[in-house]
């Protein structure tokens, strides 16, 4: 077992790698406890058709939105399950919206995760849209599949060392 850097590791600008080069999960233990958030976003591009069945809840498997809406929370606070390097976190708000943009063929997905922690809660927020957006293929996909799921960016994170990020 490769032991971890010594404090102010100059020699290894990567903070996910220990000296050798061997992923590691970084060690958060010394950093303040802040709040941290995040907001993300992405989008599923689809057929007219397809979106006007998930406006009008006549889809199959169910109401496409709020089972995507589920799926997102669930998933931000199962990141570190999926995310080999990210640290489990006890997440205080996970929001998801889905918005449905008729005559785009297009369903607009935003996510937001805040926590008070040690590490910053930006994959949480994707992980969030991501699972939303994979949810609502697998809920369509037997009338469409042919979505495109993409877009998919952080857009604003706040707290910790670096402070603030805005997606411009």
């Amino acid at each position: 077992m490769t032991p971890p850097d010594p404090p102010g590791r100059e020699s290894n600008p990567f903070s996910h790698l220990d000296t050798a080069g061997q992923a590691r999960m970084v060690d958060v233990g010394d950093k303040a406890v802040t709040l941290r958030s995040a907001r993300a976003s992405g989008a599923v591009r689809m057929s007219e058709e397809t979106l006007q069945h998930i406006v009008a809840q006549s889809v199959q498997k169910g109401d496409v939105l709020a089972v995507a809406r589920v799926a997102g929370i669930q998933a931000a606070k199962r990141t570190s399950d999926l995310i080999p390097l990210c640290h489990p976190l006890f997440l205080t708000h996970v929001a998801v919206e889905l918005t449905p943009r008729p005559g785009q063929g297009r369903l607009d997905i935003a996510a937001e995760v805040r926590c008070q922690g040690r590490t910053g809660v930006e994959m949480e927020a994707l992980t969030a849209v991501a699972a939303a957006a994979l949810t609502v293929y697998d809920m369509v996909k037997s009338l469409d599949r042919g979505l495109v799921i993409g877009d998919i960016v952080l857009e604003e994170k706040t707290g910790g060392k670096s402070g603030t990020y805005k997606r411009r």
